[in-house]
């Protein structure tokens, strides 16, 4: 049996894309909910940056810009050494519906990992997307 591979949340937002878009895909928007800093260059290739205090951070690279409905970068693993060039890959789609958007958040690339890790990353990742979508909802409602 394989190491599960990937991770999906979908929520619902009460709130048009275009809003939904701008918190995902501006520095101003990552850094409201899901990093304390952030900085970005939003076109394939792109590098973006969060940091969490002075202690966290992580360097992202962008994969994919279909504005308003896709965004998707790729971003170190939670254990493994800084200059290891394992990833895993976040993609965001944005879907309008009655009530506002639908967001689906898929990161997959943890196969590749060794089971001491993939434990530790794929739980904590697990986690993690509860926690920051629970942010996401939080600065949305509040703006």
């Amino acid at each position: 049996m394989g190491f599960p591979n990937e991770i999906t949340r979908t929520i619902e937002l009460a709130h048009p894309p275009a809003k939904v878009w701008a918190a995902l895909t501006t520095a101003d928007g990552l850094a409201s909910w899901f990093g304390q800093t952030a900085t970005i260059d939003l076109r394939p290739g792109g590098a973006a940056r969060m940091t969490w205090g002075t202690e966290h951070a992580a360097d992202l690279r962008v994969e994919r810009v279909e504005e308003p409905t896709v965004f998707g970068y790729t971003w170190p693993i939670d254990g493994l050494p800084d200059d290891d060039p394992r990833r895993t890959y976040v993609e965001f789609t944005l879907e309008p519906v009655a009530t506002g958007t639908r967001l689906t958040v898929v990161e997959t690339g943890f196969a590749q990992l060794p089971a001491d890790i993939h434990k530790t990353a794929f739980e904590g990742n697990v986690g993690g997307w509860r926690s920051e979508l629970g942010e996401l909802v939080e600065y949305l409602d509040a703006a």
